[in-house]
């Protein structure tokens, strides 16, 4: 079957810039002018930082690479005015995601069925971990797999330099700590600022070090939670994207802690990563926004 020479795109534009009057004016009228039709529309001015945040999604009747050359002018005077960050991308192109991975298999194994499932909208060139355990996941993913031991600084550093080429070579835009238990280096956090999420219980900073569904347990918790948040130099203290909690009771046991922690962790991931690879977060200096 011929496909005719103009079919229909969707695309997804996110901007941010200081609050002013006539930015939503301005913004929809480069849409209109590009040959656009804006089918969902989202905003926030932020009074704590002063910024403005929109997202668009946008359909158009013409070839992608007409349309993006089109609007990409008629948008040129309007970021110029309002010195705007902005990103126009194609909705549901999968994004280019490195996962790092250690011993816990459960992140890893919801990521890669979601994604094959089409309800992640990511692709996946290569799993890198310090152990061997996810290895089995990988292959009954049909994905890459290779495995860094991690001994002394010496591998520490050899390990990340690898994550560096991998983001080079793959076209990396994000790297998921899937419970990936090694502290990264401030250098390698710099090099990955912004695009890249972590995953934890969120007993932080109450039940530090190991086993803290056992410290949980003896302390009876009743609300068990995780929390994804962007990586930054400041360990476990990156702009939050999503948090869950679910509720247990006296009766559950560490391994029943730990059982409920780690759903709640796979789904708080998912979550976080669906939203990043839809381009749904923003940040805004420490915080982030979301538009669902």
């Amino acid at each position: 079957m011929i496909q005719s020479a103009t079919q229909q795109t969707q695309w997804v534009l996110t901007l941010s810039c200081i609050v002013g009057p006539g930015i939503v004016h301005a913004i929809s009228g480069a849409v209109v002018a590009a040959g656009g039709n804006i089918e969902e529309s989202k905003q926030f001015a932020s009074h704590d930082t002063g910024r403005f945040f929109m997202r668009l999604q946008v359909s158009a009747v013409s070839q992608p690479e007409t349309f993006r050359e089109r609007f990409e002018s008629t948008l040129a005077p309007v970021t110029e005015r309002y010195n705007m960050s902005w990103r126009l991308d194609t909705v549901g192109r999968q994004v280019r995601t490195l996962i790092l991975a250690s011993t816990a298999t459960h992140c890893v194994n919801d990521l890669l069925y979601r994604g094959r499932n089409g309800q992640l909208a990511i692709d996946v060139p290569l799993i890198l971990s310090n152990h061997e355990t996810v290895r089995d996941i990988a292959d009954f993913y049909g994905v890459p797999f290779e495995y860094r031991g991690i001994a002394d600084a010496a591998d520490k550093a050899a390990f990340e330099q690898r994550v560096l080429d991998v983001v080079e070579a793959e076209q990396i835009e994000l790297v998921v700590l899937a419970r990936y238990m090694q502290i990264l280096s401030p250098e390698l956090c710099a090099a990955l600022a912004g695009k890249a999420i972590n995953i934890h219980h969120s007993f932080l900073p109450g039940f530090k070090g190991a086993n803290p569904y056992r410290q949980a347990h003896a302390r009876g918790v009743k609300l068990i939670g995780a929390t994804a948040h962007f990586v930054t130099t400041d360990l476990d203290e990156g702009a939050i994207i999503e948090q869950d909690v679910a509720r247990g009771d006296h009766s559950y046991s560490p391994e029943q802690l730990q059982q409920l922690g780690q759903d709640e962790e796979a789904r708080t991931l998912r979550r976080a990563v669906g939203w990043f690879a839809e381009n749904r977060v923003l940040l805004d200096g420490d915080r982030t926004i979301i538009f669902h």
